[in-house]
């Protein structure tokens, strides 16, 4: 693919840091988008995914730097609210960063990657996606939502060369939920739900996304590829 930059939106925590580290590991070069605009690897650049000003601008800043080559779509926010008494401001909430910040990302990527001659966008999505989950309509929605945004730009943009690829994740372990996967309970839903008995790690999720950059598939695109344990089609 066309040398450049590959923007990682959430690149200071999580997944979205690991994703950072392993392109930068390998050769990229990184610019990670967040709210601080601290990234765990490459050079960082202020952006809150939720307005689409803040996108636009942090872009344009990228681009001032050098080419851009690609684009991973990582930062998306988790909550759990009862359906019945879902307002509907945290339901437009949810899906403003999960799905509407794609978009808007991928539009703003997009002269750039059409000039360089194509490029790839990933989407972090979820396994939620195919799921049926309690107190979490918003989320599985907007993630759900993810993979029809990638199904349809990998259409449109195929001739431009730009290809789009969804990664769902399954449970992954992070900082952020260390303390709720050390209790028991959890630990035994892990291994009953889980076919292969643990939580992933946000660096089997980097090393995937690396390596869709660095491989090239030029026939790969649209789909959706799901990094969960099997646990999505466990039954």
């Amino acid at each position: 693919m066309p040398e450049g930059a590959v923007l990682v939106t959430g690149a200071n925590r999580g997944i979205g840091a690991a994703i950072a580290a392993e392109l930068a590991a390998a050769g990229r070069r990184v610019a990670g988008l967040t709210r601080s605009g601290r990234s765990a690897a490459g050079e960082g650049f202020v952006c809150d995914v939720s307005e689409e000003s803040s996108i636009a601008q942090a872009v344009a800043a990228v681009a001032a730097h050098g080419p851009i080559a690609g684009l991973v779509n990582n930062a998306g926010l988790y909550e759990a609210h009862v359906s019945a008494e879902l307002a509907a401001t945290d339901f437009e909430r949810i899906m403003r960063v999960n799905a509407t910040a794609v978009v808007v990302a991928a539009r703003q990527v997009y002269p750039h990657l059409k000039r360089a001659g194509g490029g790839l966008i990933v989407n972090i999505g979820s396994y939620y996606d195919k799921l049926g989950v309690a107190n979490t309509v918003a989320y599985c929605a907007s993630k759900a939502a993810v993979g029809a945004i990638t199904r349809c730009l990998a259409v449109e943009w195929a001739p431009d060369n730009i290809r789009v690829i969804d990664v769902a994740p399954g449970y992954i372990g992070t900082e952020l939920n260390a303390k709720f996967r050390a209790r028991e309970a959890t630990q035994r839903w892990i291994k009953q739900q889980i076919p292969v008995g643990r939580a992933g790690t946000p660096a089997e999720i980097a090393k995937l996304v690396a390596l869709l950059f660095g491989a090239d598939i030029a026939y790969l695109t649209g789909e959706t590829i799901y990094v969960d344990g099997a646990a999505g089609m466990r039954h």
